[in-house]
């Protein structure tokens, strides 16, 4: 079952990205978190037939999530206004589901992710504890306040970890960012030929340069940039990145900036999109008309509202008759790095910052951003519907701990697959 879904998933790729397909597999290979990261597909067709959480309903079901809740898809980086802030980070399944799908998803990554750390059970136990509990209080205090609506994670308010990736974030500048990827030759700025930087044919080229006015048509008129910003200047394609999304094509776009100048110029990540998995436990949830049949508009519309002030070249468009998200490679990001957590302190403290940026995700994408779409307040609903705190924690230490287990299993079929030289794509 598990070596023929993940085949599934991942074939209709096999054409146009077996190379990035092959490096995917290896990935996955290495240990059970980086397979449970690279098959979100497998855990939401669980959660379609898994017994449901008791503090659920079926309004709390119109939750905009992530989807794909686990610790590598979390972030520091500056928002539109220029603040360093500790977010979700990744879109690509977003969807209307339970918040708990959520919150399982990232208690599960605790579970695996602590014990590869040398972290013991009860120290994992307590971690998602506090996960749950610090998830709870920030929905409670979001319940009625609008506090969700100026809630940020910054350095003045993080300690740990998540501060230090915050810092991170905020030091570096986009000349490191335009050093590493790209160079100015004759005073004309174009990317780097690098082994996860490939050039694209003349056709591909065309097809991305031809997308831009529907990309820049998919960003607010009053966020947008003035015509000259947008000019494409080179395009290469992008290698290896990432776990879950190997295998989607991804480019990045070398675009003019604010100025002719070549020290603002600016890269834009043009990223192929495909069907939520998510939409395996809940069919039909979020209408193919809200995001224009495009589930690259539907990623972009997740990630604008999931991200209090979210950053202003978030976009979507077509191209080569693929879906495609867009974004800015950020030159003020910083990923959170798991392997940290080193200790039961750190992942502790984690752990609450986590479920805070979660709960803010959850709170600022209903009613608050679109009531055509979640038209009520979720933070109201899950407070309602919540059976109690304590047996909140209860429910979700028993399901981590278990899933967790399942995931090892399901990582040796993979891995006695993969060594056996099954085709797995």
């Amino acid at each position: 079952w598990v070596v023929n879904r993940v085949h599934a998933a991942n074939h209709p790729y096999a054409a146009t990205a077996a190379d990035d397909l092959a490096t995917k597999m290896a990935k996955m290979r290495q240990g059970a978190f980086v397979f449970y990261r690279g098959t979100a597909h497998l855990f939401h067709a669980d959660m379609a037939t898994l017994p449901p959480s008791t503090s659920e309903s079926v309004k709390t079901g119109w939750t905009w999530i992530g989807g794909d809740t686990h610790l590598g898809n979390f972030d520091a980086a500056r928002d539109s206004t220029g603040v360093a802030v500790f977010r979700v980070a990744d879109f690509d399944e977003g969807w209307l589901g339970q918040h708990t799908w959520d919150l399982r998803r990232l208690a599960v990554s605790l579970v695996l992710t602590g014990r590869d750390n040398g972290l013991s059970d009860a120290d994992i136990r307590t971690a998602i504890e506090a996960m749950v509990g610090t998830y709870v209080d920030a929905m409670d205090g979001f319940k009625g306040s609008s506090a969700e609506k100026s809630f940020k994670l910054v350095k003045s308010n993080t300690t740990g970890v998540v501060d230090d990736t915050i810092a991170e974030a905020d030091a570096k500048s986009r000349s490191q960012l335009l050093d590493k990827y790209t160079v100015v030759s004759g005073g004309r700025r174009t990317l780097r030929s690098l082994a996860d930087l490939g050039a694209v044919p003349a056709g591909v080229y065309g097809e991305l340069s031809a997308a831009m006015p529907a990309y820049i048509a998919s960003i607010a008129s009053a966020k947008r940039k003035p015509a000259a910003f947008y000019a494409v200047k080179d395009i290469r394609r992008k290698l290896g990145s990432g776990v879950g999304s190997l295998g989607r094509l991804r480019y990045y776009v070398l675009i003019e900036g604010a100025s002719s100048s070549s020290s603002d110029d600016v890269i834009l990540e043009f990223k192929q999109s495909a069907a939520s998995a998510v939409a395996q436990a809940a069919p039909g949830r979020l209408a193919a008309g809200s995001y224009g049949g495009n589930e690259g508009c539907r990623v972009s519309r997740t990630a604008k509202a999931q991200l209090l002030d979210a950053e202003h070249l978030i976009g979507c468009t077509q191209a080569m008759a693929l879906p495609i998200f867009v974004r800015e490679k950020s030159p003020y990001q910083e990923d959170f790095d798991p392997a940290l957590l080193t200790s039961a302190g750190k992942l502790q403290a984690a752990a609450g910052y986590l479920s805070q940026a979660l709960a803010s995700a959850h709170a600022v994408s209903d009613q608050d951003h679109d009531a055509a779409v979640v038209p009520y307040s979720i933070d109201k609903q899950v407070i309602d519907e919540l059976v109690g705190k304590r047996a909140l924690k209860d429910e979700t230490l028993a399901f981590a701990f278990d899933y967790a287990d399942q995931v090892v299993l399901d990582w040796a079929a993979f891995a006695a697959a993969y060594d056996a030289g099954i085709p797995l794509y």
